[in-house]
C-alpha cells in the first residue's frame, strides 16, 4: 500500500527545498524526493554564491525581489546562519544599451534607490574596475550575494524539523494524476498525496511531458570559473561589488561576477551564450579551457587586480524558457498538480519566494503575488492536452 502524504515535492533544490519549508510551515505532511544526494552538483543550485540584487529591467520582478529579501530575512532569522551578504552591486555599459536603459527605468518606475555615476566617478569608489570611456555605472546598495548551498541546506534542515520526510538518491520512474490525487512510483516504494509541486529543474520536462504539460524549456550548461585576486582584501564583500556588464561581444552575453567570499576567489561567468541541449544526460560536465581563457580576457580589460591563478571551475546548467521568463503555473485540468521550471539562469534569489509561492498554489489556489508573467498558457501548446 503506497504511502501517503498531503504533498509530495519533486526535486530538493532550490526552489524545491523552499516549497517543501513552507508546506511544512503550514503543517502539510511533504514528502520531499530527490534523484541525487542532497546538495550535489549536477543542477542549478549547488556553490557558495548566488547574486541577489533589485536591478531587473521589469517591474514585476523588483516588485517580487522586495517580498524576496524579506522572507530570505526571516529564513536568516529563523535557522540561526547568515545567507544574505551585503555587497552593493554595479550595473556598467555604453548609456545607449537598452538592457542598461530598462534597468535604470524600471528601478526608478519602482521606487528603488541607485546612483548613477560615470566612468571616472566609478573608477574612484571602486578601483578595482577599469571602465571603457563614455560607461556609465549604476550602483544599488542592496545588492549582494546568497550563500546558495546553505540556504538549500537550511530550508531542507527547518522543513525536517517540522516533519518533513526527505528521500534523497531517489528517482521518480511515474506519476500517475487522479481526479483529486497524486501517485508517485520510485524504483522501490509507491507515494500517494493530494497535491504535488514539480520543482525538478533542468528535468522538469521529462516529469512534466507525460501529463500533458509541453514546456519548450531548453537547457544550457554554463561554466563558472573563480579566479585569485593579486589583493584578496580588496575583493572582499564591502570592498568589491557584484557587477554585470551590459554587453555582448568576445566574451559572451552579460558577464558577470561576485566577490570572493569564504576564499573562493572572484567568480566570473556570463549569463548566456553556450550551445543548448534538449536533456541534462546531454551535458558534458568537463570544464572548457578557451572559455576560462574568455574570461581572463574580460577580467583583463575590466578588473585586471582579478587574474590571478584559477582557483576552481566547474559547470552548472541553466533552464530556459525562449523568453528567459519563469514558468510557474497549475496543471489545467488537474489543479492538485504545481509546478516551476525554466529560470534561466537568474531565479534563485527568488527561490524562497518562488517556494512560498508554490505552497500558495498547492493549499489555495492562488498567490497575493503578480505571477501573470510566468503563466505557461503563454507558450503556444504548453497544455497539450488542455
Amino acid at each position: 500500500m503506497a504511502q501517503h502524504f498531503d504533498a509530495i515535492v519533486l526535486g530538493a533544490g532550490g526552489i524545491g527545498s523552499a516549497a517543501a519549508y513552507y508546506l511544512s510551515k503550514a503543517r502539510q505532511r511533504v514528502l520531499l524526493l530527490e534523484q541525487f544526494e542532497l546538495n550535489h552538483q549536477n543542477g542549478s543550485s549547488y556553490g557558495v554564491s548566488r547574486v541577489i540584487r533589485y536591478a531587473y529591467d521589469h517591474p514585476i520582478y523588483i516588485n517580487l525581489m522586495r517580498s524576496a529579501y524579506r522572507l530570505w530575512f526571516a529564513l536568516e532569522e529563523e535557522a540561526g546562519e547568515q545567507l544574505y551578504v551585503k555587497t552593493g552591486g554595479i550595473d556598467f555599459s555604453q548609456p545607449d544599451e537598452p538592457s542598461f536603459r530598462r534597468v535604470a527605468a524600471s528601478m526608478e518606475e519602482m521606487g528603488i534607490a541607485f546612483d548613477r555615476l560615470t566612468a571616472p566617478e566609478a573608477s574612484q569608489r571602486f578601483p578595482q574596475f577599469r571602465f571603457d570611456e563614455g560607461m556609465e555605472v549604476i550602483y544599488q546598495q542592496d545588492t549582494g550575494l546568497l550563500a546558495a548551498s546553505k540556504c538549500v541546506l537550511a530550508h531542507t534542515r527547518l522543513a525536517q524539523a517540522r516533519g518533513a520526510t526527505l528521500v534523497d538518491r531517489t528517482p521518480v520512474t511515474k506519476i500517475t494524476v487522479g481526479s483529486n490525487s497524486v501517485e508517485v512510483q520510485t524504483p522501490t516504494e509507491t507515494y500517494a498525496a493530494d497535491k504535488i509541486v514539480i520543482a525538478a529543474g533542468s528535468w522538469a520536462k521529462t516529469l512534466l511531458s507525460p501529463l500533458g504539460i509541453e514546456l519548450p524549456l531548453k537547457i544550457m550548461p554554463c561554466q563558472l570559473a573563480f579566479f585569485q585576486p593579486d589583493n584578496p582584501a580588496e575583493y572582499q564583500p564591502g570592498r568589491f561589488p557584484v557587477f554585470l556588464a551590459h554587453m555582448n561581444g568576445d566574451y559572451g552575453e552579460m558577464p558577470y561576477g561576485i566577490p570572493s567570499y569564504q576564499d573562493s576567489g572572484v567568480k566570473i561567468t556570463t549569463f548566456y551564450g553556450w550551445e543548448t541541449v534538449s536533456h541534462p544526460g546531454e551535458v558534458d560536465y568537463r570544464p572548457d579551457d578557451n572559455w576560462i581563457e574568455r574570461m581572463r580576457g574580460f577580467s583583463r580589460q575590466y578588473i585586471p587586480g582579478a587574474n590571478g591563478p584559477l582557483v576552481s571551475t566547474r559547470r552548472c546548467l541553466y533552464t530556459l524558457t525562449p523568453d528567459k521568463d519563469f514558468a510557474i503555473d497549475r496543471h489545467p485540468e488537474y489543479p492538485q498538480v504545481i509546478f516551476a521550471a525554466g529560470f534561466s539562469g537568474h531565479g534563485f534569489k527568488f527561490t524562497t519566494l518562488v517556494g512560498s509561492i508554490l505552497a500558495d498554489l498547492a493549499l489555495q489556489g492562488e498567490t497575493e503575488h503578480d505571477i501573470s508573467l510566468f503563466k505557461a498558457s503563454r507558450f503556444q501548446n504548453a497544455f497539450a492536452n488542455g
